[in-house]
């Protein structure tokens, strides 16, 4: 595989890690203050995609997998933080 499809695959992940993860820090944080369940879940969904980014990189660069399983894993997981963040955005 081309090394710059590699080092492109860890420069994003890292983005999404440091991004997502603050997302998520913000957003349980703001559900610590103002205990609105709707911010917990928005924050959980954040986590789930941000994780599911996490592993899908871990797989194929740590432990390599094959790209389209770390792909796989993204997609699974992203779809399932989008599905929680969704249903955050319909809680009263």
């Amino acid at each position: 595989m081309n090394p710059y499809i590699d080092l492109t695959i860890i420069v994003a992940k890292t983005a999404i890690l440091a991004l997502g993860g603050s997302i998520t820090y913000y957003a349980l944080r703001a559900y610590d203050r103002t205990g609105d369940r709707s911010l917990r879940e928005l924050g959980v969904g954040f986590g789930i995609v941000t994780v599911g980014a996490l592993l899908g990189g871990v797989s194929h660069q740590i432990i390599g997998a094959d790209l389209a399983v770390g792909i796989a894993i993204d997609g699974l997981l992203t779809s399932v933080g989008f599905a929680v963040i969704v249903y955050s955005l319909y809680l009263e």
